[in-house]
């Protein structure tokens, strides 16, 4: 049953299906076909994980993101980024980093990121002076940080395969998505420097910098909103999701006062589209993962590397090496649900801590966003810059040992994110 079912997803994958469609046809076809089970218990299998009281926490989170990106709130930020960075060497792809870090605390999505905060930057960076590629490369790369802050849609899709706190996922996040930023903002500085790129030379007086600040407060919040919340014990990760979009709505309504009938329904627009995608991955992840651990397939790996790899630090590294091979060629959310059962598994035979596998894994994934050949924000940055790929890859150089850098920390030393 596992062959066939792995033998039809890869033909579904050649034949240009999505991958939502390719698992849900290819497990169920595996279950009532060649397994012992009906069709309508397959279809149940299909059905059963969606009706999860905690996955309520992603379209809220999606629709509270959708709500605060789509207004004045962006032009603040970049705004308030521009005044503390934009006179550095390489400002302006620092202003891509601190808004991507900043935008993270919202949307909770790197699509998203890249989308919203790519057609704003990328060409202002064009019209300043600095390559297409470069400002296309460092909002591909900075985008993911939206990955790992706190909402993070991803650590939410792994707190559900692993019954992990959404909440611990969620602070053990925020260390890493920083470092994430500092070095990336490095990365622009030092490029900048070496490149002569230009630097903004508006001088701004204290009172507009302190202005500027509080416009984009509320926004700034929001994410240290949703950790106290969580951290207090105050409310559950959906509870604090609702809030959020109660935020939202009264942050623009009340503050900047751009709210209107036509924002709100294109955010729940995509809010439905999202999480319409999101779900469908879902319950073909669970379908996988019904036939995978019925086959013994986790519990045979995880058995496999104990015995031949036998070094929790060698284990470790495999994974990581695993991860970054699929992350190049599947999309983060799907990955994230059809390897964590199996790497969970492994996770327990070697005493690693699930919140540091949670944390590894969408680090780990998250490079594939900005990775050939499918990396999705990598794919959007370079449609909004009108560049070719390749020469985005190129400038992404320094961006990728970042990100491994990153990566290697988080797996090896724990206490960054365990504590």
């Amino acid at each position: 049953m596992t062959v066939h079912m792995v033998l039809g997803f890869i033909v579904f994958m050649l034949l240009a299906m999505p991958v939502g469609y390719s698992l849900v046809i290819s497990g169920w076809a595996a279950l009532s076909v060649f397994g012992p089970m009906p069709s309508s218990m397959a279809v149940m299998k299909i059905f059963q994980p969606t009706q999860s009281f905690p996955l309520l926490a992603i379209p809220f989170f999606i629709l509270s993101g959708g709500l605060m990106m789509s207004g004045k709130l962006g032009q603040k930020l970049v705004g308030l980024a521009s005044m503390l960075v934009g006179k550095y060497h390489g400002g302006l792809g620092q202003v891509s980093v601190v808004g991507s870090t900043v935008f993270g605390g919202v949307s909770g999505s790197s699509v998203a990121e890249a989308s919203a905060l790519g057609s704003m930057l990328i060409p202002w960076q064009k019209r300043e002076g600095y390559p297409g590629a470069f400002g296309a490369a460092v909002t591909s790369s900075s985008s993911v940080i939206a990955g790992l802050m706190p909402p993070s849609i991803p650590l939410i899709l792994f707190a559900t395969v692993s019954n992990t706190s959404i909440a611990a996922l969620f602070i053990a996040a925020v260390i890493p998505a920083l470092l994430l930023a500092f070095g990336m903002m490095a990365a622009c500085y030092f490029t900048g420097k070496r490149r002569g790129f230009p630097r903004l030379d508006f001088k701004y007086t204290r009172r507009e910098v302190r202005d500027t600040f509080l416009s984009a407060l509320p926004a700034l919040l929001m994410p240290v909103f949703i950790l106290v919340l969580l951290r207090a014990g105050i409310a559950t990760p959906t509870e604090v999701s609702i809030i959020a979009v109660a935020y939202a709505l009264l942050v623009s309504g009340l503050v900047y006062r751009d709210l209107s009938g036509q924002r709100v329904m294109a955010a729940l627009v995509n809010t439905v589209i999202t999480t319409g995608v999101v779900m469908l991955i879902i319950a073909a992840a669970n379908i996988i993962g019904y036939i995978l651990t019925s086959g013994g397939v986790p519990q045979a790996v995880a058995q496999w590397a104990v015995e031949y790899l036998k070094d929790p630090l060698l284990i470790i590294l495999a994974i990581n090496l695993l991860l970054l091979v699929i992350g190049m060629f599947l999309d983060l959310p799907a990955a994230i649900l059809l390897l964590g059962p199996t790497l969970v598994t492994i996770a327990n035979a070697i005493g690693l801590d699930l919140v540091q596998l949670g944390i590894m894994m969408c680090v780990n994934l998250s490079i594939g966003l900005f990775t050939p050949p499918i990396g999705t924000t990598l794919f959007v940055s370079a449609a909004i810059a009108k560049e070719n790929i390749g020469s985005v890859v190129k400038e992404l150089v320094p961006f990728y040992l970042v990100a491994l850098a990153v990566l290697l920390l988080v797996s090896y030393v724990p206490m960054l994110i365990i504590y």
